[in-house]
């Protein structure tokens, strides 16, 4: 199984920048995109659904962020939000459903130096994700949550360590609680069980990729889907937004 996540920072112009043509022959059973900054209704254009997925969508009221997750295989239920009150309208999520395995599409809050409040509700939403996480490790069933998490564990995953030290996105709580995601949660980051290199970026918040990368988009496997993951990529040779594409394939049946 193939799942392609993306943060496309306005579906519509990711659209012009090729991203629809160069999916579709990306050949994934699952495409995760975040922050589309459109509502459903705005994507009139074909290139929006494409001929063999089944698409759907959790828009913003405002059109400022919005999910998105195409699926080949129609799921067994599909839910949106996290039940976080104000916290839902910030960031955005959207869960399909199979037999045994979910999969999620999510855009976590993003939070600029300087902007304390935005910094106090990107960790109001963290807290309660982290006991999220926590309360589903006990459900039969395994999860891949893909998106723009917009922060990165540890200094392999940014182009400048000293530069982010201090920033929103490598904050040494951000960092603490992926630390805690996968060694007390058990929680695994599906990249770095094929991919150790330190090169390896897909966010570059300026715009400029030959500075300031990090690696904050991320596949995250719940435990029992550590040994399933066959091969991982940051597509980096197109440029769609300032995030680049991950492809994850995985020895998965949707069952």
């Amino acid at each position: 199984m193939r799942i392609i996540s993306f943060c496309a920072e306005g579906i519509a112009n990711a659209a012009a920048n090729g991203f629809y043509d160069w999916v579709v022959g990306q050949d994934a059973d699952i495409i995760c995109i975040q922050d589309l900054r459109a509502q459903e209704y705005d994507l009139q254009d074909d290139i929006y659904f494409p001929e063999g997925y089944f698409p759907y969508f959790f828009d913003s009221p405002d059109s400022v962020n919005g999910v998105a997750i195409y699926v080949r295989q129609m799921p067994k239920a599909i839910m949106t939000g996290l039940g976080f009150g104000e916290l839902d309208i910030q960031a955005r999520y959207i869960q399909a459903d199979f037999e045994h395995v979910s999969i999620g599409s999510i855009l976590a809050p993003v939070a600029e130096k300087g902007q304390p409040a935005q910094l106090e509700q990107k960790e109001q939403f963290y807290k309660l994700l982290q006991n999220h996480l926590n309360k589903i490790r006990n459900k039969r069933r395994e999860f891949i949550i893909c998106g723009s998490w917009f922060m990165a564990h540890n200094e392999a995953d940014v182009q400048d360590a000293e530069a982010c030290s201090g920033s929103p996105g490598f904050l040494p709580e951000e960092r603490e609680w992926l630390e805690i995601l996968y060694r007390d949660l058990g929680y695994v980051d599906g990249f770095r069980r094929v991919n150790s290199d330190n090169d390896e970026f897909s966010w570059w918040p300026g715009g400029d990729r030959a500075k300031g990368g990090l690696r904050t988009d991320l596949q995250i496997l719940s435990s029992g889907l550590r040994n399933s993951v066959e091969y991982g990529l940051i597509y980096k040779t197109q440029a769609f937004s300032n995030h680049a594409p991950v492809i994850m394939d995985y020895d998965i049946e949707l069952g």
